[in-house]
């Protein structure tokens, strides 16, 4: 069962929930830290190559980025949209932004009733942060029966195989991928629409 990428394109940046477009569509979102590379994997799962914007500064991104997909799943096409937030750990931002920023995420999560998947982004190579542990306690709490949690980790290609096998018995629910060795893409993007669509 495959999921294919039938159309992607940006549609909106969004300062808070007050600006995000109409609830109307299915949303995944993407939580992770700041250089977890979370552009570069939108990028890989949509098949675009600068559809989500990288930068080369960990923090940059300070909006809630929308893409609108079009996905066929089993000869159906499907609408949903892929959610890009903020990263979180950013380095260099006033205390009052920082405060003005997590209110309006903390305002999206909790208010978005579209939102039906949160994809976790954990770097392979630190699997024990401490603010990637609060961020899966704060969805834990958070997430509602209709919702669901998929923690995905990225840069296994940075891991020995004797590393990487120890991470998936560690985590055998979790799902590796490597942007730069396009591994684990099909899967995570098909994973997506059976949890969604199936």
């Amino acid at each position: 069962m495959s999921c294919q990428i039938k159309e992607a394109k940006f549609l909106t940046s969004a300062p808070s929930i007050k600006q995000t477009p109409p609830p109307t569509v299915t949303e995944v979102v993407f939580v992770g830290r700041s250089n977890v590379g979370k552009s570069s994997l939108l990028n890989s799962l949509c098949e675009r190559k600068s559809l989500a914007k990288s930068s080369s500064t960990p923090g940059k991104t300070r909006l809630i980025n929308f893409f609108e997909l079009r996905v066929g799943m089993n000869g159906q096409d499907y609408s949903l949209r892929f959610v890009d937030l903020p990263g979180f750990g950013y380095a260099k931002v006033s205390k009052s932004m920082k405060e003005e920023w997590e209110e309006s995420l903390t305002d999206y999560l909790l208010k978005r009733d579209a939102i039906r998947l949160f994809i976790r982004l954990v770097d392979a190579r630190h699997d024990d942060l401490e603010n990637d542990r609060e961020v899966k306690a704060y969805l834990d709490e958070i997430k509602r029966p209709d919702q669901t949690i998929l923690t995905v980790f990225t840069k296994m290609d940075k891991l020995k195989q004797n590393e990487l096998a120890k991470m998936r018995a560690k985590f055998p629910e979790a799902l590796f991928v490597s942007n730069l060795k396009q591994r684990g893409i099909a899967e995570l993007r098909n994973q997506i629409c059976e949890r969604l669509f199936v």
